[in-house]
């Protein structure tokens, strides 16, 4: 198939090109700028997903793949969730449509569901929507946290733990995570495309290790040499109340909506191994290939 990849410039777009292209699918892959020379083997075209006028790239593809999105807003700037997810998916949904591709697939997010807590899951559902009343052969993926090479997360603890005498924890710490290894995440999508099956499914996608968050930083401390990692767990009623005033300074490091869905819990049952057929990475294997010293 030919590819018309939106948001595939970031860390997991790496993988979902990869994996692509090892399947021996083409790829178109939008850019707000073309390098020259910077991506061997993948077709760049112009465009951004806030400008419908500039999506007429899709045109020629068998098939549309969406991974727009973000962790946090920046209104002044005009990066919002309304925007990079609701908009940006109907604008996307209408270039699939408009060019004729029928396949369609969208990057959401484990937790995603009608009348979730957080923003990010709110504008992620209605992003669904416009998916899943598009007319097209959908199919929605839901991972939790991806995790891999150049990963913001996991880079992110393991950072605090190789530099900080102790490491701030949100709460108890006893909320779980189910991170997933991006190679894997980005296999189902590949997959996908070669499986009529998948067709009007929503996947939910883990990993197998379900860990407390408190448990993910010691086993992060393992894979680093440490043999102990010291916690500072600051309550969260201390965190509401400090959080929003901090949370609009680039420099901080949470939103008030991050730590809900932190503590909210990000787990699934893995039963979309049923449907793909193979055995996700573990957590400390997965990390140990890019942490290890």
């Amino acid at each position: 198939m030919k590819v018309f990849v939106s948001g595939g410039t970031g860390f997991f777009g790496g993988h979902l090109l990869k994996a692509l292209r090892d399947r021996g699918h083409e790829v178109r892959l939008l850019v707000h700028r073309r390098k020259e020379g910077e991506m061997p083997g993948i077709e760049l075209a112009e465009g951004d997903v806030t400008r419908p006028e500039t999506l007429a790239a899709a045109a020629g593809c068998d098939a549309v793949i969406n991974l727009v999105g973000i962790i946090r807003e920046f209104p002044g700037r005009g990066v919002t969730f309304e925007k990079l997810h609701v908009e940006a998916t109907r604008n996307m949904v209408a270039a699939a449509r408009t060019a004729g591709v029928r396949r369609y697939l969208q990057m959401s997010s484990l937790g995603t569901r009608p009348g979730a807590v957080s923003a990010y899951h709110r504008t992620k559902f209605r992003a669904e929507e416009e998916v899943r009343g598009s007319g097209l052969d959908w199919t929605v993926f839901r991972p939790s946290i991806i995790y891999g090479p150049k990963d913001t997360f996991v880079n992110m603890l393991a950072g605090y733990i190789r530099t900080m005498p102790a490491v701030p924890v949100v709460g108890d710490g006893r909320y779980r995570l189910q991170p997933v290894f991006a190679d894997d995440v980005a296999r189902c999508f590949a997959l996908s495309l070669e499986m009529p099956e998948t067709v009007g499914g929503t996947y939910e996608l883990c990993g197998p290790d379900r860990l407390s968050y408190d448990d993910l930083l010691d086993a992060i401390g393992r894979v680093l040499g440490r043999s102990r990692v010291i916690k500072v767990h600051n309550p969260l009623a201390l965190m509401k109340a400090v959080v929003p005033f901090l949370q609009g300074f680039s420099f901080f490091p949470l939103t008030m909506d991050q730590i809900t869905m932190l503590v909210e819990e990000n787990i699934c049952d893995g039963g979309w191994q049923e449907t793909f057929r193979f055995e996700p990475e573990p957590f400390v294997e997965g990390i140990s290939r890019y942490l290890r010293p």
